[in-house]
C-alpha cells in the first residue's frame, strides 16, 4: 500500500514538474486588432513565428512566401504567426491598423498577425525572449523565422537570408508527422 502511494505521488510530482517547463504556447500576445490572445490556441499545431516589417528589402519575398506557405499547409495543422517589429532600420513605422491593411491588401495575408512588439533587448516580448533563449539565436534584422513544434518547443531558427522554400521541407515534415499522429489517435 505504501509503495503504491509512493509510486502514485512520484508520478504526480513528475507530471507537475514536466508541465512547469515553459514553452512558446504558454505566452500571451496582443493581436493586430488589440485583443489579448493566448498562444495556447495554437498548441497542437506547427507554427512559424516571424518578426515582420513592411518597408524592408526582404518584405516582398517573405510576405509572398509566408502567405503561400499558409495556403499550402494551414490553418488546421500549421500557422504563420507574424509579429511586426520596428527595431531594425525603423522599417515598420506604421500603426497596427496600417500594418494590417498593408499586409492584407498587398499580399492577401490570411495568417494571424499580432501587434507591433520589440523582439530583442530588455523590452523584448516574453515570447521572443523564450524563442531567443531556447534557440540560441537572437534576431538581428527583420524576418527571422522560428519553427515551433506542436508541443511548443523551438525546433529551428533562421535568419532573413534563408528563403522560406529552403525551410519548407522541414515544416512539411513536422505537419505530416502531426497529421499521422492524429490519425493514429482516432
Amino acid at each position: 500500500m505504501v509503495a503504491t502511494l509512493t509510486a502514485a505521488w512520484l508520478l504526480l510530482w513528475a507530471t507537475a514538474c514536466a508541465k512547469s517547463e515553459q514553452d512558446f504556447y504558454d505566452f500571451k500576445a496582443v493581436n493586430i486588432r488589440g485583443k489579448l490572445v493566448s498562444l495556447e490556441k495554437y498548441r497542437g499545431s506547427v507554427s512559424l513565428v516571424v518578426n515582420v516589417a513592411s518597408e524592408c528589402g526582404f518584405t516582398d519575398q517573405n510576405y509572398r512566401a509566408l502567405q503561400q506557405l499558409q495556403r499550402d499547409l494551414g490553418p488546421y495543422h500549421f500557422n504563420v504567426l507574424a509579429f511586426p517589429c520596428n527595431q531594425f532600420g525603423q522599417q515598420e513605422p506604421d500603426t497596427n491598423r496600417e500594418i494590417e491593411n498593408f499586409a492584407r491588401r498587398t499580399y492577401s495575408v490570411s495568417f494571424p498577425m499580432f501587434s507591433k512588439i520589440a523582439v530583442t533587448g530588455t523590452g523584448a516580448h516574453p515570447a521572443f525572449k523564450y524563442l531567443t533563449q531556447t534557440s540560441g539565436k537572437e534576431p538581428t534584422w527583420n524576418f527571422w523565422k522560428y519553427l515551433v513544434a506542436p508541443d511548443g518547443k523551438v525546433v529551428g531558427a533562421w535568419d532573413p537570408t534563408v528563403p522560406i522554400q529552403e525551410i519548407k521541407p522541414r515544416i512539411t515534415e513536422l505537419v505530416v508527422k502531426l497529421i499521422l499522429k492524429k490519425r493514429e489517435e482516432l
